[in-house]
C-alpha cells in the first residue's frame, strides 16, 4: 500500500485487499480491472491468505489476472499453485540480473515478466556505460534504445515498461523494438551482468 511519495507499507490482509482493490475500481471508474499487482507480500499474512483474497476477487470479476511484484522463484512457485498468475514485476536489466531464476520461471510457466528499472534507474541511459554507448553509436540510437532492445531480445516474456515523459521519449523508447542486436553485440551486453 502507497501512503505517500516513495512510501510503501505491506497491507496483505484480505479485508485490507478488498478495500484496495475496490478503491481502485471506483477510482477507475471500471467494474474489472485487467491486471491487478500484489505489490510484495505481507510478511505478517500467510501467502496463501494474500493469494486468496485475490482468487476471491477474481471469482468475483472484480479483477481479470493476476500479477505479483517483487517475489523469489519459490514464492512465484508456491502462487502458482494456488492462483494462476499472469505477470511478474521485478528488477532486470543489462546490469541488474537478479530475478534471473525469476525470469526463468517465468519463461517456463509462459508468464509476462515486467522488468522495473528496465533502464536501470537511468545509468544505463547515461555515457558512463561505454559498452552500451558503443553499441548505441552503431546503430545511431541513444544507450537507453540498446538498454530496451537486450531486454527485447533477451527473452520472449519480457515486456519493459520504461517511464516517459514526453512524446519524444516514447517514440524513442517504442523505436528500441525495431533495433536488431548482432550475435556478437548481444555477447558483449551480456557481458555487463556477469
Amino acid at each position: 500500500m502507497r501512503t505517500g511519495p516513495d512510501r510503501w507499507h505491506a497491507a496483505g490482509r484480505p479485508e485490507q485487499l478488498r478495500a484496495m482493490c475496490e478503491a481502485s475500481l471506483r477510482r477507475l471508474r471500471v467494474e474489472s480491472i485487467g491486471l491487478y499487482q500484489l505489490h510484495r507480500f505481507d510478511p505478517a499474512v500467510p501467502e496463501t491468505e494474500q493469494l486468496g483474497a485475490l482468487a476471491q476477487l477474481r471469482a468475483e470479476g472484480k479483477i481479470r489476472h493476476i500479477g505479483l511484484d517483487t517475489v523469489t522463484a519459490g514464492q512465484l512457485r508456491r502462487a502458482l499453485e494456488v492462483v494462476p498468475v499472469a505477470a511478474v514485476q521485478n528488477p532486470y536489466n543489462l546490469v541488474d540480473r537478479s530475478s534471473a531464476e525469476v525470469l526463468a520461471l517465468c519463461e517456463a510457466r509462459g508468464i509476462a515478466f515486467l522488468p522495473y528499472y528496465p533502464l536501470g534507474s537511468g545509468a544505463l541511459t547515461r555515457e558512463s556505460a561505454a559498452a552500451v554507448t558503443a553499441v548505441a553509436a552503431e546503430h545511431r540510437a541513444g544507450p537507453g534504445q540498446i538498454a530496451l532492445a537486450w531486454l527485447l531480445h533477451r527473452s520472449p516474456v519480457l515486456c519493459p515498461t520504461p517511464g516517459t515523459g514526453s512524446l519524444a521519449h516514447l517514440a524513442e523508447n517504442l523505436d528500441a523494438a525495431t533495433i536488431r542486436l548482432t550475435p556478437q553485440e548481444l555477447s558483449v551486453l551480456d557481458a555487463l551482468g556477469e
